[in-house]
Formats: C-alpha cells, structure tokens, sequence
C-alpha cells in the first residue's frame, strides 16, 4: 500500500524509516502548511496522521473526503470526538484511533482493567493513576492515562481515582496504576523506551485498515 504521513516531526520521520518493514511505501510527506489534496497525496491509500490536536478534525475531514483511510495518533482531541466519527461515516471511509499505538500499553491496559474489576467490590483499596512525559508534551494528563482511567471505571471501579501528571525532561512516557490499602499495595507501571514501538503500532494498524470501514480503536487491530 502507498501511505502518507501527515505530521512530519520525529514521529513521522521514525514512521518513514520503518515503513518499508510492513510493506508500505511512503510517496506523501506532509508538515503543518502543506495542503492535503489529491496531488499532494501521491496516490496514497492510507494515511497515518501525527500531528496537533487542533488539526485534527479538519485534517481528518480532508482526507476522508478524499477516500483515505486514516490512522490517528495524535491526542488531545477528543472532544471533536463525535465531529471525527461523522466524516468518517459520511464518507465512508475508515480510521483506526488510539491514544497510544505501543503494544505494550495495549497489553498494560487489559492487565488494568483486569484488576480494577478484581478491586472493584474491595472497599479498602483506594487507587491512583500517574503518569510523566516529556517537557514538550502540550496534553496533560495524557491520553493514554485518561482512557486507562475510563478503563477502570467501566470495569466496574467507582471510587474516586487521584490523577496526577509530570513534565520534565526527554522521557517518551511512563504510566503507573496503583492500589493501595492499609495491608499492602499493587503498582502497575508500563515505560517506554523510545518512540519506537508507537510507530510500529501505527504501521501494523495502516496494514490492518486496508479493506475495512468506520471507526476503530487500536485494540481491535491486537485482539479482535
């Protein structure tokens, strides 16, 4: 499949290098200014998209309008949430979202759901969730750490869950879950190491789209 990379930051150029291990050829490269049109697109199929939250529903828009199916990798947008799904079916097309494409997170949120439900009849366990990025990371608490939270509720968890968040430094993400009682304490922590297996999720996402139409989250890629 020919794909395209909207968002050309870090991301998008660690993306570019490893395209071509999933099969996929990049023919578009576009950053904040450039325009997203047909020509533009170099007979792209799909796109991958990493770029602000701002631009999201309109880049969204663009390329579903113009029969790209689309895979989101970019947070802090979800309040355009229902904005984003009605050009998706309107143009029926598809989009794969997450908001983290690491497999190991994907995998870290079904051990915490699992032990919210667990937790969640255990009245002498209070929980908390925390999570640190880097300095220049705009969204806080993150996207992952929100949904792992949301995770927690619809697992049946009700008590209340203290969120906190840290910016400091070069670190790509570490996200921590825990439970605490009088008698002893559960801590779950995921860290990533590099940005590496983020664009390797979004290209295994890009191979599995192809064929497929509507909205979907990442964990349907993995255990569908």
């Amino acid at each position: 499949m020919n794909l395209a990379l909207v968002g050309y930051g870090k991301m998008g150029r660690m993306l570019d290098g490893l395209a071509p291990e999933y099969g996929l050829t990049v023919t578009a490269r576009l950053d904040a200014g450039d325009e997203i049109t047909r020509d533009s697109l170099q007979g792209a199929s799909v796109a991958i998209e990493f770029s602000s939250a701002d631009a999201v529903p309109a880049n969204v828009e663009k390329l579903a309008s113009l029969g790209i199916d689309i895979v989101e990798g970019t947070t802090g947008w979800l309040e355009q949430l229902p904005a984003v799904k009605a050009s998706i079916e309107r143009h029926g097309t598809a989009l794969v979202w997450s908001p983290n494409f690491s497999i190991g997170v994907n995998v870290f949120s079904r051990i915490v759901t699992e032990a919210a439900r667990l937790l969640q009849n255990e009245s002498a366990y209070e929980a908390w969730a925390w999570e640190i990025h880097h300095s220049a990371k705009k969204d806080a608490p993150s996207g992952t750490l929100l949904k792992l939270v949301e995770d927690m509720k619809h697992a049946g968890y009700r008590r209340a869950i203290d969120v906190s968040s840290s910016r400091a430094g070069a670190t790509p993400g570490t996200h921590e879950i825990g439970f605490d009682s009088q008698a002893d304490t559960i801590t779950l922590r995921h860290t990533a190491r590099s940005r590496d297996g983020f664009a390797r999720g979004a290209l295994k996402a890009a191979q599995w789209i192809k064929g497929r139409k509507g909205f979907h989250e990442f964990h349907e890629v993995l255990f569908s």
